[in-house]
């Protein structure tokens, strides 16, 4: 399975509920019907754990987390990197900031 996560923050001034509204409707219905997904999620991050001091700590670098697993990397190559799906996601990159797009081959998975 290759996961894509992308960990992002809203530009300055932006309007978070408008983007929510947007993220939680419209755009997460994008992800779930882009071809090759098998699962999708999308996070507010709240707080981050630093190992140099050992607390939890209220804000993180970042603010919101996707994720998309696919079946494999032929159907990821054939829903994210598709000529429409890029063109979609340079139009929506916009609404985001500081996006780190990481690509990732799933080893093992658990459910608790």
């Amino acid at each position: 399975m290759i996961r894509l996560t992308v960990l992002y923050n809203l530009p300055p001034g932006s309007d978070e509920a408008a983007f929510l509204r947007w993220r939680l409707t419209e755009h997460q219905s994008e992800n779930e019907s882009m071809e090759g997904v098998v699962y999708t999620d999308f996070c507010r991050i709240d707080a981050e754990w630093k190992p140099e001091d050992g607390l939890l700590h209220d804000g993180a670098r970042y603010r919101f987390m996707t994720i998309a697993d696919f079946t494999d990397r032929a159907a990821f190559d054939r829903g994210f990197m598709a000529p429409e799906a890029l063109a979609k996601l340079r139009q929506d990159i916009g609404t985001i900031h500081d996006a780190v797009f990481m690509v990732s081959e799933v080893m093992i998975t658990s459910e608790g």
